[in-house]
């Protein structure tokens, strides 16, 4: 590890132990809502899901109706949903005043004779600054671990779907971990409430609680006390991370400086925090092999065809692809020579929600984390690391990849990438307007 990390953390991780056969990579979102629905009727003890949404469409109706059938089924099972509060209890962005998905988790708990509670947790009091990004699902001792959340789209419920990772960690320790964060750190705080209850209190009654939620979730870890120091076998280690300068950030840039040969990046929104870009950029001098697959300004979530009427959100696919053309014009040499490779995504009017990393051939970091100054300041994000010193776990690892590259475009310059100019009229005319008083340095912290 390099000398400039005074107080290096990948060393000091400790890990559940794992056998190869104990990680399970779905192809897809079928693959991946049809697996969830197979495991909670077969669920025995516990069902803690944790998303950023439970959305009221028909995909999340199929997974709030299967976990009250579970626990009609068996009234002994434990099942705590957990959300966003402040997501919760609006509508979709850009489609006008709505009652926000806690109405329905309000109605499905009116008409079920089984109770199936849906905590909301406020991670702050405004959603622009902070927002729970915590990912896996624990059913007894499987962790399925993906950014994805419960959707239409992210399930690939009709004919659309938004590419994620989906993987399936058969581990006991690992689980148990994960669900004492979700009941200890965050359902046992008094800014936590039960959305699907009526009357929830309102935010701004909470506002001390939220702070001193926030502040101890800055100091919070999950429990590893079982798990081992990296001993030169196949391990998982469980991160968290809110605030500045956080463990989850601080082990991303160290797994950034441990690249020696290749690494790899998965992010849909390209907004690197400058600790990133400065890591990347020693890692190139000193000869690593790079490869950053984005999504293309069409398969980003916020896209809006230039035939629609334009919204401010609409904004966002170009400011990330003005980032990435500034990034490639900077590296232009490394792109010739090969050693940086910058991929765009795109497959039809699908969509594209990759986050994670591949370094060497040793760790692989599955995250929600989007790679942007927010995910490194304002939200709360978790990761699972997967170390594999004795490559173990390789072939998998590959088919993942293949999969992910399968619908990427490399970029030979950045002269491919367009310019404000190509832009529609609406769009062009909005980030012309930012730019002069200076707020898109701002939007670019906090989207």
């Amino acid at each position: 590890m390099p000398s400039f990390f005074k107080r290096s953390l990948l060393p000091k991780l400790r890990g559940f132990p794992l056998t190869p056969d104990a990680i399970d990579v779905l192809s897809g979102a079928d693959a991946y809502r049809r697996r969830l629905l197979a495991l909670i009727p077969q669920a025995t003890r516990r069902i803690y899901i944790v998303a950023l949404y439970l959305q009221h469409d028909e995909a999340g109706q199929e997974i709030y109706d299967a976990l009250h059938a579970a626990k009609a089924a068996r009234p002994e099972l434990d099942i705590v949903v957990v959300v966003d509060w402040l997501r919760a209890q609006r509508g979709l962005i850009g489609a006008g005043k709505q009652p926000g998905n806690s109405a329905w988790y309000q109605a499905m708990t009116q008409r079920h004779a089984s109770e199936v509670p849906v905590y909301g947790v406020p991670v702050q009091t405004r959603e622009l600054f902070g927002v729970l990004h915590l990912k896996g699902f624990v059913i007894d001792d499987t962790v399925l671990y993906s950014g994805a959340s419960l959707n239409n789209v992210y399930l690939h419920k009709f004919d659309k779907y938004r590419f994620d990772r989906y993987h399936l960690i058969h581990n006991q320790p690992l689980a148990d971990s994960m669900q004492h964060l979700v009941e200890h750190g965050l359902v046992a705080s008094k800014a936590v409430h039960r959305l699907d209850l009526p009357n929830p209190p309102t935010t701004r009654s909470l506002r001390n609680d939220i702070g001193d939620l926030r502040s101890r979730l800055k100091h919070a870890a999950y429990d590893t006390t079982t798990g081992q120091l990296p001993n030169g076998h196949l391990s998982v280690s469980p991160l968290l991370g809110v605030g500045k300068n956080n463990p989850l950030s601080r082990v991303i840039l160290e797994l950034i400086a441990s690249a020696q040969q290749q690494l790899t990046i998965c992010t849909p929104y390209f907004n690197l925090p400058l600790p990133v870009t400065r890591e990347i950029n020693r890692a190139l001098a000193r000869g690593v092999k790079i490869d950053i697959i984005v999504g293309d300004k069409t398969a980003n979530d916020f896209y809006i065809p230039p035939s629609e009427p334009f919204k401010v959100i609409a904004a966002l696919p170009y400011l990330y692809e003005i980032s990435l053309r500034r990034f490639a014009k900077r590296h232009q040499p490394m792109l010739d020579s090969g050693q940086l490779n910058l991929h765009l995504w795109r497959d039809g009017d699908n969509t594209y929600h990759l986050k994670g990393m591949w370094v060497d051939q040793r760790y692989t970091l599955l995250t929600g984390n989007n790679l942007n100054p927010r995910a490194f300041r304002l939200d709360l994000e978790n990761a699972l690391l997967i170390d594999d010193p004795q490559g173990q776990w390789l072939e998998p690892r590959r088919t993942e990849l293949a999969q992910i590259f399968q619908h990427a475009t490399r970029i030979e310059g950045y002269q491919q990438l367009q310019t404000l100019v190509d832009y529609p009229e609406a769009v062009g005319k909005f980030l012309r307007r930012v730019s002069r008083v200076r707020i898109e340095r701002l939007l670019y912290r906090i989207l």
